[in-house]
């Protein structure tokens, strides 16, 4: 394992690497951090070399005065770019998990070639309609509280988020606006799309708001297939948390996805 660290726009973003075959870089999403990834990097080291890293205000990397798509896209941006200068014709897959997904996406839609394929897990849905209603305001805005006073118990470790839960509510709201215009970044994206999505993104309640995301969730999915058929997509009978309770499983599909004897060895 190797540790170094990015520094850009006034923050530390520590990366982590190690492994060995094809590069594949694996980037969190809101409110999760490389060591909550820690079992999922694990288990694909052993046929990937795999980078890990944390964004801005969540674990081992510094705060930042602002918290925005934009920014935490600058975070990924830098560590690819890092990447690049010391083996520019080593391409990654990308892996995004959540927000990470989205920012996936918008990397592989702005810089073609960049990366050598993309797996989302459970992010970057094309939503035909807002997630986040004027109904909704105020369960997601508990719902941030709940998360940043979490947050709490996790200060001074790996797992810290310093985000306040302003900083989470806002977030929310400003995914919801970026997956309302995603569906035309993937038309700008020509390489292998694998999908990994949770039938239960909002739990499995039958009452309530859940069952109309859990419904509202596949069908961003499934409009983004019927324009984009060569979208692979596996669905995973579980919640948000999949990647870290079906680990193994995610693994496996990565693998199956992009092959790693399919790569020369790092």
């Amino acid at each position: 394992m190797r540790h170094f660290t990015v520094h850009h726009d006034g923050v530390t973003i520590p990366v982590s690497r190690g492994g060995r075959g094809r590069p594949l870089v694996l980037c969190p999403g809101l409110n999760s951090t490389q060591a909550d990834l820690s079992e999922l990097a694990e288990l694909l080291r052993r046929d990937y070399d795999v980078v890990t890293f944390d964004l801005r205000g969540h674990g081992l990397a510094s705060g930042a005065d602002r918290y925005s798509f934009d920014a935490f896209l600058s975070d990924l941006v830098a560590v690819l770019d890092e990447l690049e200068r010391h083996d520019p014709a080593a391409a990654p897959v990308l892996v995004g998990y959540s927000l990470g997904a989205d920012l996936a996406v918008r990397h592989a839609a702005e810089r073609p070639g960049a990366v050598a394929g993309l797996v989302l897990i459970d992010g970057a849905n094309p939503l035909p309609e807002p997630f986040i209603t004027d109904i909704d305001l105020a369960e997601f805005r508990a719902m941030a509280r709940d998360q940043a006073r979490s947050a709490e118990r996790a200060k001074g470790t790996a797992r810290q988020v310093l985000l306040t839960a302003r900083d989470i509510f806002a977030l929310g709201q400003e995914i919801d606006e970026v997956r309302s215009k995603i569906l035309d970044r993937y038309r700008e994206i020509d390489r292998p799309i694998n999908m990994i999505m949770s039938t239960a993104i909002a739990g499995d309640s039958t009452e309530g708001r859940a069952p109309r995301h859990n419904q509202l969730w596949r069908s961003g999915v499934e409009r983004l297939v019927r324009e984009q058929p060569h979208i692979a997509t596996s669905w995973l009978d579980t919640g948000h948390q999949l990647v870290f309770t079906h680990a193994p499983r995610i693994a496996e599909i990565i693998r199956r996805a992009h092959h790693p004897s399919a790569a020369p060895a790092s």
